[in-house]
C-alpha cells in the first residue's frame, strides 16, 4: 500500500474516524463499526501507556478479518514513537503539531504525514516539508471554516483535513466540506461516550454510514 492509495481513499471516503481504548475488545469493536459503516480507513490515537502494544494486536487482526483496512496512528509528536508505528504497520501517521523530524522519517518510509497545522504559513512550511495532506487543529478554534474558506482562496492547490469537533451532522459537515475540506477527522463526535458505555455499536455503525451518504452527496 502506498501513501498515494491512502490519499485517495480520503478523498474517496472523506473522512478518518479516530478513536482510542485501552481495551483491545472494544476497538475491535469499535473499528468493526466503522467498517461496516462504510468508514474503511482509521486513526488509532497514541494516547495510553504501552498503545504501541494494542496498535500491533489491532493490526494483526484486522490483517485478516478486513485486509483492505487502511489503518494509521495519531497524537504521534516525535520522530522515534513514528518510526516505531511504521515499523508496526500504520499506513499513515497524524500528529496534532508541525516537527520536520517526523517528515524526514515519513518521507524515507513513503509513508503518508499529516502535521496538525494553525496558520497558513504552518500549512505551507508543512508542504515544503512533503506533507500531501494538512490537518487543521484544532479546526473550530483556529478559524474553523471561515478560515479554511479564506486560505484556500488564494492556495487552493492546499489538501486540508479539519479535525476537533468536526460532527456527523448536515449542518456541521455542509459547513467544512462547502467551504473546501478535503477530508475531516472525526473523534468523540462519532464515537460518542454513550456508544461506548451502552456498547450500541449498531448505533455506531448506522451514524457512520449516515455521515458517510451526507459527505457523499456533499461532494458530488
Amino acid at each position: 500500500m502506498k501513501r498515494i492509495d491512502v490519499v485517495l481513499k480520503m478523498r474517496e471516503t472523506g473522512v478518518i474516524p479516530l478513536y482510542y481504548n485501552p481495551d483491545l475488545e472494544v476497538m475491535k469493536e469499535v473499528v468493526s463499526a466503522c467498517y461496516r459503516g462504510g468508514m474503511n480507513i482509521f486513526e488509532f490515537t497514541n494516547r495510553g501507556d504501552m498503545a504501541h502494544e494494542l496498535f500491533a494486536r489491532l493490526v494483526h487482526w484486522s490483517s485478516k478479518e478486513m485486509p483492505d483496512l487502511m489503518l494509521g496512528v495519531g497524537t504521534v509528536v516525535d520522530a522515534g514513537t513514528c518510526s516505531l508505528y511504521i515499523q508496526m504497520g500504520a499506513k499513515f501517521i497524524v500528529s496534532p503539531l508541525l516537527n520536520e523530524e517526523m517528515a524526514r522519517v515519513c518521507n524515507r518510509r513513503k509513508i503518508l504525514w499529516m502535521p496538525g497545522c494553525a496558520t497558513a504559513s504552518e500549512i505551507g512550511k508543512a508542504e515544503e516539508l512533503g506533507a500531501e495532506v494538512v490537518k487543521l487543529f484544532p479546526g473550530p478554534t483556529v478559524g474553523g471554516a471561515k478560515f479554511l474558506k479564506a486560505y484556500l482562496g488564494p492556495c487552493p492547490w492546499s489538501n486540508i483535513m479539519p479535525s476537533g469537533g468536526v460532527s456527523p451532522t448536515l449542518e456541521n459537515l455542509s459547513e467544512w466540506f462547502k467551504a473546501g475540506a478535503f477530508c475531516v477527522g472525526m473523534g468523540s463526535q462519532l464515537i460518542t461516550r454513550e456508544i461506548i458505555e451502552n456498547k450500541d455499536y449498531k448505533k455506531l455503525e448506522e451514524t457512520a454510514a449516515s455521515a458517510l451518504k451526507i459527505i457523499t452527496d456533499l461532494k458530488k
